[in-house]
Formats: structure tokens, C-alpha cells, sequence
């Protein structure tokens, strides 16, 4: 209240201080006029009777200016304080409505000012990062919620597997290895989901430098290390890698790339096949990982980008993962800037491109 007070203040003698000065320089002139003109005349008896009555009236002159000046001050100092008021009051009503939005009320906007002015673009930008906030805060606790009960299932299976050792009075020697490399699998498998969430993290939290770097070298990277693992699978990968510059944080995009590969492998279909390739195109570096599948219904589509999600049950088997690779595609590619484009196919499997802001010379 006082600093709002304070602006209205301000914003008044703002208004009013240049009126006054201006009505004053505009009476000062005519007084001066009136002192320079004041009849002289020659040395005769009735000589100092003009000269006061020119006194008199240049003293009533400035008495009576005085006070339209002392009164027009009064009145630019009202006016001053009511436009300063009205200017003010889509500020006042912007300020009560950004104070009551809160964590649990963050659906509330702004609006519109009812003016296209300055107020308006301010508005305008402070619901759009109230939207944001909304979304994140959501976003935040659905993460934690699945997080929990993504961390809390291998926690259980491992006190299974030792309180049944432990109560076993028969337990060998060859059990106990058993039930310690089970141990030791499922530690791996929480160390790769810390892994994820904590990349997942620190691409949510956006890029403090941005380094040139080349897609083309960063897919073969990522590429020639699954490679094996394609084989394996007895699925055949192909790439074509053209030159596509571009900017950001390398290893991010190590990330990227390596999670798409990954996902790509993963659900994939018997002696099918993966492709990668890089080009540039139209001002955008280009980024496309294709892949057969699954038949995926495009309704579906934006569920694979959330954190957690799978499609269908026979993704929680062994090895199907966490369901976090596609988020974290997503969340690199928005502190990159860049675009995503996920095309299902008719018979199975998709194709992912990836768009960045092309690096230029």
C-alpha cells in the first residue's frame, strides 16, 4: 500500500509541478510587460499620482494572478491524484490478483486490462508464466508421486529376496549367490533410474552455456556403442549422417540421441530395423530416429513423452526401462529450443525428428 501510495505521489506532482511551473513562466510575462510600460511622462504635478496608480495596478495584477495560480495548482494537484488513480488502478487490480495466486491456486489468470497498452503485454506475459508454473508444479507432483513408487517397488523386491533368505533355516551356499546377484541387479536398476531423474533434472533446469556442436558426430558416437546391442537384438541400424550444426549443452544431447536409441531398441519387433540420420534443412538442423514396433494409436502419442508412462503391460518386463527416456528427450529439447515431430506408423513403430536452431558460421 505505501509504495502503491507512494507511485500515485509521484505520478500527481509529475502532472501537476509541470502545470505550475508553466502558469507561473506564463504570468510572469505579462507582469513584466506591465512593469516596462508603466507610463513615465513628463516632470508635471499629477506625475506621481500615475505612477502609483501603475503601482497599484501591477500589485493587484500580481495578487490576483497569484491566486488563479494558487487555485489552478489545487485543481492540477486534484486532477493529478484522479488520473493518477484511474492510470494506476489496472496495476491495483493486477498486483490483488498476482498476490492471491498461490501453488494451490494457480489456475487463475490476469486477463485482460481492457486496454492495449503497456498493461495488457504485462499481463499477458505474467499469465503466460503463471501457466508455466502451473504446469511445472503439476508436472512436479506427478513426477514424485511415480518417482516414489518407482524407487519403492525395487526397495520391496530386494527386503523380499533377503527376509526370505534369512528365514530360510536350509539356505546354501549356491542360494545365497542367488539372492545376492538379484541383490546387486536391482541396485543397478535403481542406480540407472537415479541416473535418468537426475538428467532428467538438470535438463528441466535449462542451459547456462551453449557450445557448437555437430549432430552428425554426436549420433555416430552414440551409434557405433549400440551397434552390438542392435546385433544382439538381431535388428539391423542403419544411418546417414549428413552435417547438422548446431548449439547448446553436448552432452545433454549425448543423452538425447542415446535415449532414442535406446527406446528404439527396446521396443522394437523381431528382425526389424532402426535408422538414424542428421541433415540440415531449411534453417534447422535435423535430428530423425525411425523405427519399426508396435502398432501405437496417435492418440496416444503425447503419453509417451511423460515420465513413467508405458503403453502396455509388456513394457514391464526385464530391461523394458523406466519409462523415462521420451521425457527426457522432451525436457533436453526444450532447454535446446528445439522441436519434436512423433509420426506413428500404420504397421508399427515411429519416426521421431527432432528439430534444432541450426549454428551458423
Amino acid at each position: 500500500m505505501t509504495a502503491r501510495r507512494r507511485l500515485r505521489t509521484q505520478l500527481t506532482l509529475l502532472y501537476a509541478v509541470p502545470f505550475l511551473v508553466s502558469g507561473a513562466l506564463l504570468l510572469t510575462i505579462p507582469i513584466l510587460q506591465t512593469r516596462q510600460t508603466a507610463p513615465v511622462g513628463t516632470v508635471l504635478p499629477a506625475e506621481p499620482v500615475r505612477v502609483a496608480d501603475a503601482g497599484d495596478h501591477v500589485s493587484r495584477l500580481v495578487a490576483v494572478s497569484g491566486l488563479g495560480l494558487a487555485i489552478m495548482g489545487l485543481v492540477s494537484l486534484i486532477l493529478g491524484w484522479v488520473i493518477a488513480g484511474r492510470f494506476l488502478h489496472p496495476l491495483r487490480t493486477m498486483t490483488a490478483t498476482a498476490r492471491d495466486i498461490s501453488a494451490s491456486n494457480l489456475h487463475r489468470r490476469l486477463g485482460h486490462t481492457g486496454r492495449n497498452d503497456e498493461f495488457t503485454e504485462l499481463a499477458a506475459t505474467l499469465d503466460d508464466l503463471f501457466a508455466r508454473l502451473e504446469a511445472s508444479f503439476t508436472s512436479q507432483r506427478n513426477f514424485v508421486a511415480n518417482a516414489s513408487h518407482e524407487l519403492r517397488t525395487p526397495l520391496t523386491a530386494e527386503r523380499t529376496l533377503l527376509q526370505v533368505a534369512l528365514a530360510d533355516p536350509n539356505a546354501t551356499v549356491d542360494g545365497l549367490r542367488t539372492v545376492c546377484r538379484d541383490v546387486l541387479d536391482l541396485g543397478v536398476a535403481q542406480e540407472r533410474l537415479v541416473d535418468a531423474l537426475l538428467t532428467l533434472a538438470s535438463s528441466e533446469q535449462g542451459l547456462e552455456h551453449r557450445t557448437p556442436f555437430d549432430l552428425a558426430d554426436l549420433a555416430a558416437e552414440v551409434t557405433a556403442s549400440r551397434a552390438a546391442e542392435a546385433r544382439r537384438r538381431g535388428l539391423t541400424l542403419t544411418t546417414e549422417l549428413a552435417p547438422a550444426p548446431a548449439s547448446g549443452d553436448p552432452s545433454l544431447v549425448v543423452s538425447l540421441i542415446a535415449n532414442l536409441v535406446d527406446n528404439a531398441l527396446r521396443h522394437n519387433t523381431s528382425q526389424g530395423h532402426l535408422a538414424v540420420t542428421t541433415t540440415t534443412y531449411d534453417g534447422f538442423s535435423r535430428l530423425t530416429v525411425s523405427n519399426t514396433g508396435a502398432v501405437i494409436p496417435p492418440a496416444e502419442v503425447d503419453r509417451l513423452y511423460e515420465a513413467f508412462q508405458r503403453l502396455s503391460p509388456q513394457r514391464l518386463h526385464a530391461g523394458a526401462g523406466h519409462g523415462l527416456g521420451l521425457a527426457i528427450v522432451r525436457a533436453i529439447a526444450a532447454a535446446h529450443s528445439a522441436t519434436i515431430t512423433t509420426t506413428p506408423h500404420l504397421e508399427g513403430g515411429l519416426t521421431i525428428e527432432i528439430r534444432f536452431p541450426a549454428e551458423r558460421p
